[in-house]
């Protein structure tokens, strides 16, 4: 069994020790993304990254959400230690504890809105099967697009399949929510409509870690941290730099 949720030695929801990652195939040169990263973030947390590309940001989100596995270091989320987890084990606890938001939506495009955020709960089984269909109700309505559970992804615009896609994230009722430039394909006006649902997530005690080049979203954050080469280049939540 994968254990509930629960912050890391009392408050930290996420703990990252000299966490690396690196690319490349044996006898190749190898390409480090992350250079011995730590980090500490606690429950309730709103966090912009930012950096250049190529800086680490989506390998970050990636690591933390068990995407991708540290190379060397230790990542730590939502009270479970992540390199100790098997691929079954690591899927089924990213169900339970972490929605991710990617840019592009990636909603699947032969099933109805509705039926995308029911298949994340089918999938996980964290829900109670009586209660599905209700909360992708109760979703789409927060999201705005309670009048549109029976239409395929193609039918709606940019900004309301990134909504559908935020709804989706949030169906299991995850603890730790990433998301990598959510805002990146949108207008100014579905932007900041973006923007307002993320910050209204801190209410729900959610922790959010979000890769974004949008000022308006990363002036809502807490916390912004921007990374360089790999490395965490400037931290104003612990008043420190990493070089």
């Amino acid at each position: 069994m994968i254990a509930e949720a629960k912050a890391v030695n009392g408050s930290q929801m996420i703990r990252l020790d000299g966490a690396t990652k690196s690319f490349g195939a044996r006898g190749e040169q190898l390409f480090e993304a992350l250079r011995g990263v730590s980090l500490r973030v606690s429950e309730g947390d709103f966090i912009a990254v930012l950096g250049k590309s190529g800086s680490g940001k989506s390998t970050l989100l990636n690591l933390i959400a068990g995407i991708d596995r540290a190379t060397s270091g230790e990542v730590h989320a939502a009270g479970a230690d992540l390199g100790r987890l098997n691929e079954n084990r690591m899927a089924l606890w990213r169900g339970q504890n972490v929605g991710v938001v990617f840019q592009f939506f990636q909603l699947l495009p032969t099933l109805t809105v509705g039926e995308n955020i029911l298949l994340a709960m089918d999938f996980v089984g964290k829900i109670p099967q009586a209660q599905r269909r209700t909360r992708a109700a109760e979703l789409l309505e927060l999201v705005g697009l309670g009048d549109q559970a029976a239409k395929l992804p193609s039918a709606l615009s940019g900004g309301q399949q990134q909504r559908a896609a935020i709804a989706r994230a949030l169906a299991n009722d995850p603890p730790i929510v990433l998301a990598d430039e959510p805002t990146g394909n949108l207008d100014s006006e579905t932007s900041a409509a973006v923007a307002e649902l993320f910050h209204g997530l801190i209410a729900q005690r959610k922790t959010l870690l979000i890769v974004t080049h949008d000022d308006n979203l990363a002036r809502r954050a807490h916390r912004v941290i921007r990374l360089k080469d790999g490395l965490i280049d400037a931290d104003n939540g612990n008043g420190s730099a990493r070089r």
